[in-house]
């Protein structure tokens, strides 16, 4: 047909002359494939690797903060010391495997339902009020506002809540391999419940969660739900807020991109501090209602008070703000440089197109 091969000459001409896939390796294909995969999910790919990394280096003050916040302890020191004669250096990343899995899996769908959440809620709230919450949030010279706040929030916290679920049971199981020595050791007036206190100690993940399940039906995976939706709902709908808004803040401050190392790592900081600092109660009460739900095997657990006012409440909270400042300035920082990373990767979209077409 004239008008077809006048089509092709006009494509060749802005596109060069069409190539010989039999001389293209398989290989090659496969890679461009692979880049074109990875700019598509983009944000999995970097949320996934900057957790593993983040988790890693961060895990032993997560370990020390659960210990602290289940049994009771002089200072950070005397657990640390006390962690280390009884248990050794392996003692520190005991249960790191749970996490590493659960983590990961959780950031990664926590981000990408964030991402999903953040432009519908923009969406809702530009057909509302004729304003843009994320045009607001990248415009040069603007601050955070009522409707930017809003939109990080809700959107942080339907990630939160939705990942609750899956989270919930991995965080118990690495709870369990945290604390399984001291359970073992101190019987806390439940001296009927020896045997099972005992059970899960030096037991692995998925051990555990068997063990879990014997003791207490499965159901018992999700012990401590309800305060493990309230933690995250709250507590990523704040940490996202805070990450956004110091973003903002810092590049107009500075006159620099948001994404810019300096900005990425103050903000990525800050927002753990802030969320942490806003929940911990949540959290440690979280923290003694599983631990009591392990040792108490059938029984029936009463719910611990929240208590922002007590003390006790925040035992360990020095240790996990430290610890949730390094893990997300780690992260964070890994985030955005393996994002940056990707955008600027080169796909030969007119090979895979020629593939594709010949595929079809």
């Amino acid at each position: 047909m004239p008008e077809q091969e006048e089509r092709k000459q006009q494509l060749n001409a802005i596109t060069g002359p069409p190539r010989d896939l039999t001389n293209v390796s398989r290989a090659v294909l496969r890679s461009e494939q692979a880049k074109r995969w990875t700019k598509r999910y983009r944000t999995e790919v970097a949320a996934s690797s900057s957790s593993l990394l983040s988790t890693v280096v961060a895990y032993p003050l997560d370990s020390v903060k659960t210990r602290l916040q289940a049994y009771k302890f002089n200072s950070f020191s005397d657990c640390v010391r006390h962690t280390y004669q009884t248990e050794g250096l392996h003692g520190f990343w005991r249960g790191v495997w749970s996490p590493l899995a659960s983590i990961t899996l959780v950031r990664t769908v926590s981000f990408s339902i964030y991402q999903r959440s953040k432009y519908t809620i923009d969406d809702w709230i530009y057909q509302a009020t004729g304003s843009s919450p994320l045009v607001i949030a990248n415009t040069k010279g603007a601050w955070p506002t009522l409707s930017t706040i809003s939109c990080f929030g809700l959107a942080g916290a339907t990630a939160g809540a939705t990942i609750t679920a899956i989270a919930c049971p991995f965080e118990l199981t690495k709870l369990s391999a945290q604390i399984s020595v001291l359970m073992a050791d101190r019987n806390d007036g439940c001296k009927q419940n020896d045997a099972i206190r005992k059970s899960y100690q030096n037991l692995g993940t998925f051990k555990t969660a068997q063990n879990l399940v014997r003791h207490r039906g499965w159901t018992g995976l999700y012990s401590g739900f309800h305060l493990h939706l309230l933690r995250d709902s709250i507590g990523t709908g704040i940490y996202f807020v805070t990450y956004e808004s110091v973003k903002q803040i810092l590049a107009n401050a500075r006159g620099t991109s948001p994404t810019h190392p300096l900005a990425v790592v103050i903000a990525g900081g800050l927002c753990g501090l802030v969320s942490w600092a806003c929940i911990f109660p949540i959290d440690t009460a979280k923290s003694i209602y599983q631990r009591n739900c392990l040792v108490g095997g059938k029984d029936k657990q009463t719910r611990p008070k929240i208590q922002f006012l007590n003390p006790r409440m925040y035992r360990g909270l020095g240790v996990s703000m430290s610890r949730s400042c390094v893990v997300n300035a780690i992260f964070f920082t890994a985030f955005e440089f393996t994002k940056k990373r990707i955008n600027y990767m080169e796909v030969d979209e007119e090979l895979l197109r020629r593939h594709d077409e010949g595929v079809d």
